[in-house]
């Protein structure tokens, strides 16, 4: 150890001088650098007070023989020599139990791929500091259309899609904490906000703003997804099953997990409720074959939720409305239901599949959603859908942990000098939403996109997408000849460190 070595050097030093009478000396150690000097100083401890006992020139740190020695008792130089020894494994056990004290206390404060990490020694308390940029930019071509008469075209430009900051930790081994805040769009908004116990063996309760028990790609981080935006299936999920201040009751096994949860509305403030709308979720999942480079995943979900005494369904605006924007920052939004009020309650099923086989994953899902009306309006039936594939094309296995899947880790860095090129990826969807029934037509769309994913290593990622309209009904755009926009093209791309 280097820090023993000084040390050691120090002593030998020691030993090595010539003089002709004894001598004591105070050594001291810094802290941080690890130096040795013979005077005190800031963030220096002192070792101890060390004697130079009298003795003849030597070439090296021991005391010469006795038969070398001249004007000293042989019985004087050998107690010379016995304190001598002494001092010196008094010092080296001193470094011993420095050196102890430097290792855990590089144990208890760590910096690596996932943030800046503390610890107490007794592991009663922790505190992590993480965090995520995505920084995005899209394009559209063919997408000059008409609205209600109105031009209306996408918006091409750059932005900041998510700027996050995340605290995390845990008192008393069983409290957990997660505080996420994002300050995309110059504005801060709270993600997750919630506290945790976990000190019952069968299962962990969260209380606060969090994400509700629904949908495999709702559950799963925007750090993890193959593709840069949610399918359209999320055009059903996000208006209502999406995070929300509530209460999470979870449990899992080897190859399962379950959640079920009662829920309020979200974080943002409703000043016009009489009361609040609640919701109740529940999603199970099952993995039949959970290998490392081999998985399967089934997964079923259902949700209920019930408005407010004057209309609010999910926050404070009047009902829900289903829509979808083709990319975060376009403002083209191809289907739109508008603002559905009278709403009774909703109910949603949604079921899950997926499966990996070495660098190759496949996976889809499919969400129902049924909306009962009040004042004798029809009940309307909605649902979505996606199918997804990818080829890991440098090897690598997707990473799958209690009812989620997580992105490629790369088996060799990004390097040139070391010749790493990290992990690429290919993946393609296609998906599907309808809001069409009977006589409401709020618009069908199906749509394809394709992605080219670099994985620099594990903290930083590019993304590339395509995406364009296979097929459209009823939308509220329309070309300047009075056609649907079914040949819109999307393209994005997206920098992005998370740790």
């Amino acid at each position: 150890m280097k820090y023993l070595k000084l040390m050691l050097a120090a002593v030998a030093v020691m030993g090595a001088g010539t003089s002709s009478g004894a001598f004591a000396i105070d050594l001291y150690v810094d802290t941080k650098t690890k130096h040795i000097f013979a005077e005190p100083g800031p963030d220096r401890e002192p070792l101890g007070t060390y004697e130079r006992v009298q003795g003849t020139p030597s070439t090296n740190a021991l005391p010469a023989p006795e038969v070398e020695r001249a004007g000293q008792p042989a019985s004087g130089d050998r107690n010379a020599r016995i304190k001598e020894k002494a001092e010196r494994a008094q010092l080296v056990g001193k470094v011993e139990s420095l050196e102890e004290r430097f290792k855990e206390s590089e144990k208890q404060f760590k910096l690596d791929k996932n943030g800046l990490q503390f610890e107490t020694a007794d592991k009663n308390f922790k505190f992590k500091i993480g965090g995520r940029i995505h920084t995005d930019y899209t394009h559209s071509s063919n997408d000059h259309f008409f609205r209600g008469g109105v031009p209306v075209q996408a918006n091409d430009g750059a932005e900041l899609r998510r700027g996050r900051l995340e605290f995390a930790g845990t008192f008393f081994k069983d409290w957990d904490f997660k505080s996420q805040v994002d300050f995309a769009d110059n504005q801060v908004g709270v993600k997750d906000m919630f506290i945790s116990y976990r000190g019952l063996d069968f299962a962990k309760i969260n209380v606060g703003h969090q994400k509700q028990a629904f949908s495999r790609e709702l559950q799963e981080s925007s750090n993890d997804l193959m593709f840069m935006e949610r399918s359209l299936m999320n055009v059903l999920n996000a208006p209502l099953v999406d995070r929300a201040i509530g209460v999470n009751l979870s449990s899992r096994g080897k190859n399962w997990t379950g959640q079920v949860g009662l829920f309020g509305e979200s974080i943002d403030a409703n000043n016009d409720s009489l009361d609040e709308s609640w919701g109740t979720n529940s999603r199970i999942t099952f993995a039949p074959l959970d290998e490392k480079t081999r998985i399967v995943h089934l997964g079923v979900a259902g949700n209920y939720r019930r408005p407010s005494g004057s209309g609010q369904l999910f926050g404070p605006s009047n009902g829900v409305r289903f829509r979808h924007e083709t990319s975060h920052i376009t403002n083209l939004f191809p289907i739109d239901s508008g603002a559905l009020g009278n709403v009774e309650d909703v109910k949603m099923l949604g079921l899950e599949a997926s499966g990996v086989y070495g660098p190759l994953s496949a996976g889809g899902e499919y969400t129902h959603s049924w909306i009962g009306r009040r004042n004798g309006l029809d009940s309307l039936s909605f649902h979505g859908w996606y199918g997804e594939a990818a080829w890991t094309l440098t090897g690598e296995s997707r990473q799958y942990k209690e009812g989620k899947f997580h992105r490629v880790e790369p088996t060799r860095n990004f390097s040139f000098s070391k010749g790493g090129w990290g992990a690429w990826e290919l993946a393609a969807r296609i998906a599907g939403v309808d809001l069409n029934d009977g006589a409401f037509k709020a618009g069908e769309m199906k749509n394809f996109t394709a992605a080219l994913n670099w994985y620099v290593n594990s903290n930083l990622r590019f993304m590339f997408n395509y995406d364009r309209i296979l097929e459209i009904k009823d939308s509220p755009l329309v070309t300047a000849s009075g056609g649907k926009p079914d040949d819109l093209n999307t393209f994005m791309f997206r920098s992005q460190i998370a740790f």
